[in-house]
């Protein structure tokens, strides 16, 4: 029974510790994230906020200039899911000062988004929290375009307190 129970905060503690610092992730879940916060992000302009669209509605080649990248930035981002009211589910994105709240379906997918991509799940009183903060994505259509498997990276840290 000790040996479980040791081998058990061990995972615990190594999971803990996994996410103490920066943390990739790539493919179809960061397509997804990068496509869903760039629909906001100001940094991202309409052509690449289509092109974003596009390519998580499944269209992998898409008309997008040759060689270029589309770069999504967002300064944090936290979600909450209620586990009492099922019905209630809100993000808020910042970029620089400027909030954006996302509410319903919307911030579902991104909530779920954020757990497919390794964002750690917290929960208090009756809600479910996932947070990250300095997320960074590059999404490269050509890449994409060449159905192997890669075009969409992303880079985040642990939400800042």
């Amino acid at each position: 029974m000790k040996r479980i129970f040791s081998t058990a905060l061990f995972v615990l503690a190594a999971n803990g510790a996994a996410f103490a610092g920066a943390a990739t992730t790539d493919g179809a879940g960061a397509l997804s994230l990068a496509a869903l916060v760039g629909k906001y992000a100001p940094g991202v302009t309409p052509k690449e906020k289509t092109a974003l669209a596009a390519l998580a509605d499944g269209h992998a080649k898409i008309a997008f200039p040759k060689g270029k990248t589309i770069e999504v930035a967002v300064d944090a981002i936290s979600c909450r899911a209620s586990n009492v009211d099922i019905t209630q589910h809100a993000c808020e994105l910042t970029f620089g000062d400027k909030k954006v709240r996302v509410a319903g379906r919307l911030a579902h997918e991104i909530f779920a988004t954020l757990l497919e991509v390794g964002a750690p799940p917290e929960g208090a009183a009756g809600t479910i929290y996932a947070a990250v903060s300095a997320l960074d994505c590059t999404i490269d259509p050509d890449e994409i375009a060449q159905k192997a498997g890669g075009g969409a990276q992303c880079k985040y840290e642990p939400p800042k307190m």
